[in-house]
């Protein structure tokens, strides 16, 4: 069935001036790893191409693991950052602070922001590698030492830490989706909670309770179940906040 999909889209894109080029294809088959670890014998013909399941694959710059945890994706990401902050620290005794500021937030906060929802409820492993980014960066940009305390430097920095960060922008994207400011394929994934009798939750502009997942590492992680989970927990003036530019300042600061 997949390799006559594939044979009609390629059929498709023919006939529309495109070309799939199977050479260059690569195929990724995710899933637990009680069955990656039996899929290696498995080959997908296409026309005179033949294909085997690749253990990572890139797409859009991100680097998807068979199993999703990400740690290729956020390998990448220590190892460019650190060639930036090299770099950067080279210059910084000859820079005003705003310059090497100017810096790592083009080449290092970018790179940790960029497609960063995908990593909700990844483990504490391959978030403390991020973190450890942005804390050397912190370190770099205020001559902090390795001995004192990170958190206040963040604090007079106003850098959210990685993992508020990751929370943030799925509930960007949650407040989005809700008032029409996203694609339809996330806005139909959210439901408002519409109690059946009146109770005191009617007015507090809640979203449908997430349904129970199989499996916490992987079902928790959809967004149809973070973006009610993430929402539901932030203060009733957030919620009700209509105003993308004034909802972004408070769930800064809220979080």
């Amino acid at each position: 069935m997949l390799s006559d999909c594939l044979t009609e889209i390629k059929s498709w894109m023919h006939s529309n001036f495109l070309k799939l080029n199977c050479i260059k294809s690569d195929m990724l088959m995710i899933g637990p790893k009680s069955l990656t670890k039996t899929a290696h014998n498995f080959q997908l013909s296409v026309e005179n191409s033949t294909l085997s399941p690749s253990t990572y694959i890139r797409n859009l710059g991100v680097i998807l693991d068979n199993n999703l945890p990400f740690e290729n994706h956020v390998n990448h990401i220590t190892r460019t950052a650190f060639f930036h902050l090299k770099n950067t620290a080279r210059l910084r005794p000859s820079l005003s602070f705003s310059a090497p500021e100017t810096l790592i937030h083009a080449f290092i906060t970018s790179g940790l922001d960029y497609c960063n929802s995908i990593l909700y409820g990844s483990s504490c492993k391959i978030l403390n590698k991020l973190q450890y980014i942005q804390n050397s960066a912190a370190r770099l940009l205020t001559h902090t030492t390795s001995r004192e305390h990170i958190t206040p430097v963040l604090q007079k920095l106003h850098w959210l830490p990685v993992p508020h960060r990751i929370h943030f922008k799925i509930l960007l994207l949650t407040h989005k989706s809700l008032h029409n400011q996203a694609p339809c394929y996330l806005t139909n994934l959210l439901h408002r909670h519409t109690p059946s009798r009146s109770l005191r939750s009617s007015d507090a502009n809640l979203l449908s309770p997430p349904l129970r997942t199989k499996l916490r590492t992987w079902g928790d992680r959809a967004f149809s179940i973070a973006a009610p989970t993430s929402r539901n927990d932030l203060p009733k003036p957030i919620r009700d906040c209509s105003d993308l530019p004034t909802f972004k300042s408070l769930l800064k600061t809220h979080l």
